[in-house]
């Protein structure tokens, strides 16, 4: 998840889905009896809310680069 910026991530289904499987993940381990594993995992959707939704600032498609005005 370092490139949070990468095409991949431009739907809001699959940021949502990534978070959803962390936090299912982690329901699972803690109901399994595994509290370390558990907070590992809540910790990977802690950490996917951070980036796909605090940090997320989505390019804009379709939108040419600016180039700096020629001096004359």
């Amino acid at each position: 998840m370092k490139d949070s910026e990468h095409p991949f991530f431009r739907p809001l289904w699959r940021r949502v889905a990534i978070v959803a499987v962390c936090l299912i993940w982690s329901a699972i381990e803690f109901a399994s009896g595994t509290p370390f594993w558990g907070v590992i995992a809540l910790g990977f959707a802690g950490y996917a809310v951070w980036q796909f939704f605090y940090l997320y600032k989505p390019a804009e498609e379709g939108k040419a680069p600016t180039e700096p005005e020629p001096k004359e």
